[in-house]
């Protein structure tokens, strides 16, 4: 089966690295989870160790570290402090740490990650907050990806492009380094933690990294479809993502304004337990609304007046067509269009392929279908089928830009690429 004619493929492809790394708490123990008693032990005897050193011995192993991580990672003495300081807690009463003290031991309990060794994949995109230096006719964004690493563990990771007037795509070179934020506050809640994380103002876009931070999320923030909602005369970027624990799966919530300072809020209601939520960008007749599949099958229109909260709504979608009887899931939140809401949706069909087709909804009532893809638009190519998952092409949401559609998609849940298509041509090619 041929791709959609009119599908533009850009010759533009982002793969994982794996020299990317960053440097996360080490407990010993699985992070963020609390440390047990033989955990602990385990970190005062490291603790007894470093403190057992004269200051010459402490000051050349600190000095052997530094050349070793130097260059790295941004910072490295002020994170081994800090790691000291938080490790307090797992810490019989000691001696007072020297500087020199402190730093060593933080520094035992850190350890490189490569956060996209194994995967970068299922890509967002929306307009960056700030155009500055967007070229004429064109504009900036920013892309979301997924990245897995060592032992499957799902973070998220960002990418600054451009899309130029004539609809060709460009993303920047990536920083050397990467990091994950400061925790600034963590809120205990009915249904978890709500955190507030920051990345500092020089850490560029590409450097910032959102690793697991609550129990909820331990194993994975997974699939994050952003979008750009409006709010009054301001900006709110949301996205709801699955955090995983390593046997459960819910829906939370991230938002920001800037992409610097973000608040992480797990969902209520009987349809947060599901995943694959994504949010209209306005919205609709004074209420909230969300496409979401929570019975692992079909998709479902929802509305609420609270932002937080997301209960049962209306049947909206059932697999229709061949390449998409196993199930179907949307491929990000709604792009709105003269015509309607242009909802990008997957299908799963034989042998578990998964492939990316389209839907448009009424723009005042979006429980009306009003065209659907009879064919995918997209499926998995067969000289690109193999991969970490394999036969899959999937995205986590499209970006309008003028009479364009901007696609990135990812590819054997291995890595991620963009194509392009004109609203027209995609309008014309959905059934009635």
């Amino acid at each position: 089966m041929p791709q959609a004619t009119f599908l533009n493929r850009q010759a533009l492809y982002l793969h994982p690295d794996p020299a990317r790394v960053v440097v996360r708490p080490f407990k010993p123990s699985v992070d963020p989870r609390p440390l047990k008693e033989k955990e602990r032990t385990r970190a005062n005897r490291i603790v007894d160790h470093v403190m057992a050193l004269d200051a010459d011995t402490t000051a050349m192993l600190l000095t052997d570290v530094l050349e070793n991580f130097q260059g790295r990672h941004r910072n490295l003495l002020e994170i081994f402090e800090a790691r000291a300081d938080e490790m307090e807690e797992a810490l019989l009463p000691h001696s007072v740490f020297t500087t020199a003290q402190r730093q060593l031991v933080g520094s035992y309990f850190l350890n490189e990650y490569a956060f996209e060794s194994a995967a970068l994949f299922n890509p967002s995109i929306v307009a960056h907050p700030d155009q500055t230096g967007a070229p004429v006719g064109g504009c900036r964004f920013i892309l979301s990806l997924r990245a897995v690493g060592e032992g499957h563990i799902s973070s998220l990771t960002f990418r600054v492009g451009s899309i130029d007037a004539d609809g060709s795509v460009t993303v920047d070179p990536i920083a050397r380094l990467a990091t994950i934020p400061k925790l600034r506050t963590r809120t205990p809640g009915p249904m978890g933690d709500t955190v507030d994380i920051a990345f500092r103002p020089e850490e560029e876009m590409s450097e910032r990294v959102i690793f697991p931070l609550t129990l909820a999320q331990s194993r994975g923030i997974e699939d994050a479809r952003f979008v750009a909602f409006a709010a009054g005369d301001a900006t709110m970027f949301y996205a709801t993502y699955t955090a995983y624990d390593g046997s459960a799966i819910r829906s939370e919530l991230l938002e920001t304004r800037d992409f610097q300072s973000f608040r992480l809020t797990p969902l209520a209601g009987t349809a947060a337990g599901g995943k694959g939520m994504a949010l209209f960008p306005r919205k609709i007749n004074g209420r909230y609304a969300m496409i979401a599949r929570y019975d692992g099958e079909n998709l479902y229109l929802l509305y609420s007046d609270d932002l937080y909260r997301w209960d049962h709504g209306t049947l909206l979608l059932t697999p229709k067509f061949p390449w998409e009887f196993v199930q179907i899931g949307n491929c990000g939140s709604p792009i709105e269009l003269d015509d309607g809401w242009l909802l990008f949706t997957h299908g799963v069909g034989p042998v578990r392929k998964y492939s990316i087709g389209a839907v448009l909804l009424d723009k005042d009532d979006p429980s009306k279908i009003l065209a659907r893809s009879q064919a995918p638009l997209v499926h998995p190519d067969p000289s690109e089928r193999a991969g970490y998952v394999p036969n899959v092409v999937y995205t986590c949401g499209a970006v309008r830009h003028k009479e364009l559609i901007i696609l990135p998609y990812a590819v054997s849940d291995s890595f991620s690429n963009f194509s392009t298509m004109r609203i027209d041509d995609l309008l014309m090619s959905l059934d009635s």
